[in-house]
């Protein structure tokens, strides 16, 4: 763990099994890391990208959380990834077009303790390139992607999710909601 602490803090990217599919991820404050994860994953620049946090602290210390989201976070079976305006103290170059920013509150103890321990939110987008289809399990990530980054988490490697993905809802500060992804 503190090996992979150290990548991040340095600027690193790694592969990690996130409570959904394998993810590619690097500090989300650090503008240089998440430029690597586009360039790796061969993504257009004006996709954003989602991040994740541990706690219901760091979530609001980087947005204002509606109720309705507290709601949604504490009635969802499903892992859901809230999309927020306005959020404070991260990059530009991780926001979508109207400024907004997908987080999704993590549960699982792996991603939860890293997350402690680098006392940063992580970026998490899909381990693949972009346009494939997102790998469940850890074989299904490209060796050329494995090769690019800088470290491949051991936790998990055999383990298939039995999600494809998280819900996404947008909210609005006024409590309107949109399903983006189901």
């Amino acid at each position: 763990m503190e090996n992979i602490v150290e990548i991040l803090k340095s600027g690193g990217t790694i592969l990690y099994p996130t409570d959904t599919i394998w993810g590619i991820g690097c500090d989300a404050t650090n503008i240089e890391a998440v430029n690597k994860i586009f360039d790796i994953k061969k993504r257009e620049k004006n996709k954003s990208m989602i991040i994740l946090v541990e706690s219901e602290k760091r979530l609001q210390d980087l947005v204002d959380v509606p109720e309705m989201a507290w709601e949604i976070i504490d009635l969802s079976e499903k892992p859901v990834t809230i999309v927020y305006e306005n959020p404070r103290g991260l990059p530009k170059e991780l926001l979508a077009e109207d400024g907004s920013i997908g987080i999704r509150l993590i549960k699982t103890d792996f991603c939860k303790k890293l997350i402690t321990k680098l006392n940063r939110p992580l970026v998490s987008t899909s381990a693949n390139f972009s346009g494939d289809k997102s790998p469940l399990k850890f074989s299904d990530i490209s060796p050329e992607m494995i090769k690019l980054v800088d470290y491949a988490v051991e936790e998990d490697r055999e383990k298939v999710s039995k999600y494809s993905g998280s819900s996404v809802i947008k909210i609005w500060s006024d409590n309107r909601i949109k399903v983006l992804r189901e």
